[in-house]
């Protein structure tokens, strides 16, 4: 009996011990004794709000020093429209920081999402889209070969005068890039890169003391385009 209760006095008071360093870990007491009071936040930004962003933290700085979960707070600031990415950081005695990176907006892709100049994928949702982006449209799996053509055919282009505002990859590998004014090219699956290449050169040749903006370019023959204008005539060369 008498090792029973020395027993049970050890349990009893390593429990002491530690229900008060478990009580301030889970915030049941201390939030209030040791409160994060000040939070700092660290980043070079535009469009991230930092009242949502403070508004995000609250609940979690709440906990106080010890309590808080860091990554649960982190997470709660990586949802937030525009976040790249968050870490979220406690120093003592009251300090919370919180460092954000923010997506830079490379172009739209597809139909509700933005695609940022480190390749990353995020949703249009909640976010005021800049004007002048490019549309790129593609699967998801050919971000790399989509941006490629994109600056490779500006370049072609940029000495004609025009733009490109759009690059279109189909489920089949066809390519299809719409033009300042409306002017669509029809690339095709094969040779890319060399059939734009052609009709660029062209292109000033083509358009030059023309009237009629050019409404369609078929580059999908051998030795050759086809050309609609807006005023419904064909022609080839």
């Amino acid at each position: 009996m008498s090792a029973l209760l020395r027993l049970s006095g050890w349990i009893l008071a390593v429990a002491l011990v530690l229900l008060p360093v478990v009580a301030v870990l889970e915030g049941w007491i201390g939030a209030d004794r040791w409160p994060l009071r000040t939070l700092q936040v660290h980043g070079t930004f535009e469009r991230v709000d930092e009242a949502k962003l403070r508004e995000a933290l609250l609940p979690h700085a709440a906990s106080g020093f010890f309590a808080i979960e860091l990554r649960d707070a982190q997470d709660a600031v990586a949802t937030l429209p525009w976040v790249e990415h968050a870490e979220v950081r406690k120093r003592w005695p009251d300090v919370l920081e919180v460092t954000v990176v923010e997506h830079r907006p490379f172009a739209r892709w597809g139909e509700d999402r933005l695609l940022s100049d480190q390749g990353r994928l995020f949703p249009v949702a909640g976010t005021v889209v800049p004007a002048g982006l490019p549309q790129l449209t593609a699967p998801d799996n050919r971000i790399a070969d989509v941006v490629a053509l994109y600056n490779e055919s500006r370049g072609l282009f940029t000495p004609t005068g025009l733009d490109v505002e759009e690059v279109l990859l189909d489920a089949r590998g066809s390519w299809t890039l719409e033009l300042t004014g409306g002017a669509r090219v029809l690339v095709g699956r094969q040779d890319a890169q060399a059939r734009l290449a052609r009709f660029a050169r062209m292109a000033p040749r083509l358009l030059q003391g023309s009237d009629r903006p050019l409404a369609r370019a078929d580059l999908r023959y051998t030795n050759g385009f086809a050309l609609a204008w807006a005023d419904g005539t064909e022609d080839k060369t």
